[in-house]
């Protein structure tokens, strides 16, 4: 249980988790722009691009942030 809890504090990954009126984001680099439509996100390899609208920031940790609001798309660019 130790090694679960180590591997899951110590994950360097980017990944997110959608909800119905939320993203969960950890690992990412930084926020690129924000702006009332739409938010753009950073990570080693990829750029995030969420639209929507009346958006609500959470910075959870160092790593993580929760995105509220009503979200119409999400769209992952590779780079």
């Amino acid at each position: 249980m130790i090694n679960q809890i180590n591997t899951f504090i110590q994950d360097k990954s980017f990944h997110f988790t959608v909800y119905e009126d939320k993203i969960y984001i950890v690992n990412f680099k930084r926020i690129i722009s924000l702006e009332e439509t739409y938010i753009s996100i950073s990570t080693n390899h990829q750029k995030i691009k969420i639209m929507g609208n009346h958006f609500l920031l959470n910075k959870l940790l160092n790593n993580e942030l929760l995105i509220s609001g009503e979200i119409s798309k999400i769209e992952v660019i590779h780079d």
